[in-house]
């Protein structure tokens, strides 16, 4: 690998160590456990994304076993963070929802990292930026590729 591509994954793992801490701050100071919060954060991720996640999609990318993500889940449930929704052509899928009080929440405890972020990124040009989401889009699509192989342990 070239050294200017070793730059740009040095710097992408950086960003993703430094989301990470963001998502995991959030769930403290929401008062979740980290599973929990690491599942809150899938949950809205995906909501972002234009996608609803299932539960059993879950259970995969957090490492549980379904009754473990089903209790993860209840607890999130109880506490307002989250719906379940039957899908409505099949209704042994379930999708799971972030409640606007979430969303609330997300808002406010991101809007000022948020907002440094969007004005640092005013020092770049349209194309700059375009180019920029083309390639993180193309390494995330790389990365979620991995994610679904088998484990080869």
């Amino acid at each position: 690998m070239e050294e200017s591509a070793e730059h740009v994954m040095a710097a992408l793992r950086a960003w993703g160590v430094a989301f990470n801490e963001f998502g995991r701050r959030f769930g403290r100071d929401a008062g979740l456990h980290v599973t929990d919060a690491e599942a809150l954060v899938l949950i809205v991720a995906a909501e972002d994304n234009g996608t609803a996640l299932t539960q059993s999609a879950l259970s995969r990318r957090i490492g549980l076993t379904s009754g473990a993500t089903s209790s993860l889940l209840n607890r999130l449930e109880e506490a307002g963070h989250i719906q379940r929704h039957r899908d409505r052509a099949d209704r042994r899928m379930v999708t799971l929802r972030s409640t606007e009080t979430v969303h609330r929440r997300v808002d406010a405890y991101f809007h000022t990292v948020g907002a440094d972020l969007a004005t640092a990124m005013t020092r770049y040009d349209q194309e700059t930026l375009d180019r920029l989401t083309h390639l993180v889009k193309d390494m995330t699509a790389v990365m979620e590729r991995h994610l679904t192989l088998p484990d080869t342990d």
